[in-house]
């Protein structure tokens, strides 16, 4: 409490029992029950508490409009005129997390407060700093926040987020059907049925292990590209009969860009004289080749400059330095 009150340059003290003090609270707990009974009776069904904070920020913004006692100027204009009076906040956040420092053990995960929470597989067998909020669990590398966990209530319980875990799958693209990682991406749409239509249609042209681990190469594109972007990209390649990573990157770029992100770089690979006589990969690239390139180019007009002569180049070859034999 201490280190708050220092922060933002206020202090705090008790106020006197009874009639005497009861001007020094200026009716905060009259309108704490007020905006209770008003808005929180019965008590909002929500899922999360980040659920509850968008309903109590909709609230807050109608009671801007409201006016106390018949005043002619609503709460919101009284703030609008008040808040430049106010002294400004400091530039830098109080962290109201308590710190902590866990290690991360072998499966990839910190334990806070006996539950678990993952974070990425680099990290196996190291300590890293916490951050123990009301609300979420703040996982930092140094000063970067490398994940950012709704926080568990109760005790034993896990969350696992696939993402952090693709590297070791991709050595083991077995284990990665029965994941408690796989199972919470399902849980929260993260990994849709596209994910699993491409999944499917890989293994089949790549078998079981090439074609997770081609899933895997997709699901890792989820890190630089959007969402949307990346299913789109799936979409494409599924539709041209190929199933190859490389050109779900070149789709998904292709979508970024057409949603008003920056275009994107597309670098074909040379054609193959026999594509027929090609393994997987070659083909995969030609079907690349195919959809992922425009379909009509501006033609070129003929190059109708003389040669260049290359008479002078060859004199000054055939001059030599003086002493020379």
């Amino acid at each position: 409490m201490g280190g708050f009150r220092s922060h933002y340059g206020f202090d705090a003290f008790y106020c006197r029992p009874g009639k005497e003090g009861a001007h020094e609270k200026g009716g905060v707990e009259h309108e704490g029950g007020r905006f209770r009974r008003s808005h929180l009776v019965p008590v909002p069904d929500v899922d999360t508490l980040a659920d509850l904070k968008a309903r109590i920020g909709q609230i807050e913004v109608a009671e801007d409009a409201r006016h106390i006692d018949n005043r002619p100027t609503s709460v919101g204009f009284d703030f609008d005129y008040e808040a430049p009076l106010l002294a400004p906040l400091p530039f830098e956040e109080f962290d109201v997390g308590l710190t902590l420092t866990p290690k991360v053990d072998k499966t990839s995960r910190i334990t806070v407060r006996q539950n678990k929470y993952s974070v990425p597989a680099r990290f196996i067998g190291q300590n890293v700093r916490v951050s123990l909020r009301a609300d979420e669990v703040w996982v930092f590398d140094r000063h970067e926040i490398v994940v950012r966990h709704p926080r568990l209530a109760g005790r034993y319980g896990f969350r696992d987020l696939l993402d952090h875990y693709l590297e070791i799958l991709r050595h083991k693209p077995g284990a990665l059907e029965n994941s408690t990682g796989l199972a919470a991406a399902r849980e929260s749409g993260l990994f849709t049925p596209v994910h699993d239509a491409f999944w499917a249609a890989a293994r089949e042209a790549r078998g079981r292990a090439e074609g997770t681990r081609a899933l895997i190469d997709v699901l890792l594109l989820h890190r630089r590209l959007p969402s949307e972007a990346v299913v789109a990209g799936m979409n494409a390649v599924l539709q041209a009969g190929s199933v190859s990573p490389d050109l779900v990157a070149i789709e998904a770029r292709k979508a970024v860009a057409a949603a008003g992100g920056p275009p994107p770089v597309v670098i074909a690979p040379p054609a193959t004289a026999n594509a027929a006589e090609d393994g997987p990969e070659d083909q995969d690239i030609v079907s690349a080749r195919v959809i992922s390139l425009p379909s009509r180019r501006p033609e070129l007009p003929p190059d109708t400059r003389p040669e260049p002569s290359l008479a002078a180049y060859g004199q000054l070859l055939s001059i030599q330095p003086k002493g020379s034999a």
